[in-house]
């Protein structure tokens, strides 16, 4: 059965940050889905997921790909899709079961004052400092290609909580990780027996080094798929 990679986005960035990646995995066979997202602002978890359900498909071998807040919807897709296997990337790992806080405490602290009069939120790539936001970024054309498909996200989206369906955690997965950001998640990963890398970048290290994450993926599922 032919292997489809699908590669998930944050909410909060928007699926263009998967074009590089994408491309390089499509280049060397393999069949890639980049499900869309809510365009409408005045969306929930429940939205996101059931935009994601009619994206991604509902056959083949699947091998999930979350990236950062994307990693919430996992256990939904697994409950209801024939998933291979996942690897998360520098993304946020579910609890078992339960439910989960789309945003940690401290992000929510930092941006309860950021709240427009419309209730949204800042587009994403405003709620850094520019030192840091220019360091995640190659060049500016990929830069501009980026920002312009976030979307701003309601506050009452930042705050909600995903349903994490149990059972979700036997199945295969694995870990990457873009330098520390997420070490709690790399950790846990570990703690869990799965297969994890490390590869040396920031969050969106998808957009220097397509190749090399490209090559981890295919790398991790073979391992997981082999098992």
């Amino acid at each position: 059965m032919e292997r489809t990679f699908v590669l998930l986005s944050s909410p909060f960035l928007g699926p263009a940050a998967w074009d590089p990646v994408a491309s390089v995995l499509t280049a060397r066979g393999y069949d890639v889905v980049v499900p869309s997202l809510p365009q409408d602002p005045l969306f929930s978890p429940e939205e996101v997921l059931r935009a994601l359900e009619n994206s991604v498909p509902g056959l083949g071998e699947l091998i999930l790909v979350p990236h950062s807040n994307a990693g919430l919807y996992v256990p939904a897709l697994v409950a209801s899709r024939p998933v291979r296997a996942t690897v998360f990337l520098d993304a946020v790992l579910p609890p078992e079961n339960g439910r989960r806080p789309v945003a940690p405490a401290g992000l929510i602290a930092k941006l309860r004052d950021r709240v427009g009069a419309d209730g949204l939120l800042p587009l994403w790539c405003e709620w850094w400092p520019e030192e840091d936001l220019a360091a995640l970024f190659p060049d500016p054309q990929t830069r501009r290609r980026v920002e312009a498909d976030q979307r701003r996200v309601p506050w009452d989206y930042l705050t909600a909580e995903v349903e994490v369906p149990a059972g979700w955690a036997t199945n295969p997965a694995g870990y990457v990780a873009f330098g520390g950001t997420y070490a709690d998640e790399l950790r846990e990963a570990t703690a869990r027996g799965w297969p994890v890398r490390i590869l040396d970048g920031r969050h969106l290290h998808m957009l220097w080094d397509p190749a090399a994450v490209a090559s981890t993926l295919v790398e991790i599922t073979d391992e997981l798929t082999q098992r």
